[in-house]
């Protein structure tokens, strides 16, 4: 099964704990509605990132589905869209986020 990491960084004055308010209140729920997600955390990053000394991102998610065009179609969906429409708009600098997708080795 796919998943996809997003690296992300906190806009400019949004505190650590709105955010992970957010996370937990809200888009844990959101998620859970799709069928098509297996698994989906958000993990703070804490310390330097050894080898990206100067990198800036705050968090990194994992978002493990049955299928990538599925979860953009639910990220199309209207929950979807309301979903970053508050991620985006209140919480996450999206220019400085870093996305990319894997495969498990099995």
């Amino acid at each position: 099964m796919p998943v996809r990491f997003l690296l992300s960084t906190l806009k400019t004055g949004v505190k650590p704990e709105e955010y992970e308010r957010w996370v937990r209140e809200y888009d844990y729920k959101m998620v859970a509605a799709f069928e098509n997600y297996l698994s989906y955390r958000v993990h703070r990053i804490e310390g330097t990132i050894l080898g990206a000394e100067d990198a800036t991102w705050q968090y990194i998610e994992r978002i493990e589905v049955k299928s990538l065009e599925q979860h953009d179609k639910d990220l199309a969906s209207p929950a979807g869209e309301e979903m970053r429409r508050q991620l985006y708009g209140e919480y996450l600098d999206r220019s400085k986020n870093v996305y990319f997708t894997t495969q498990p080795i099995v």
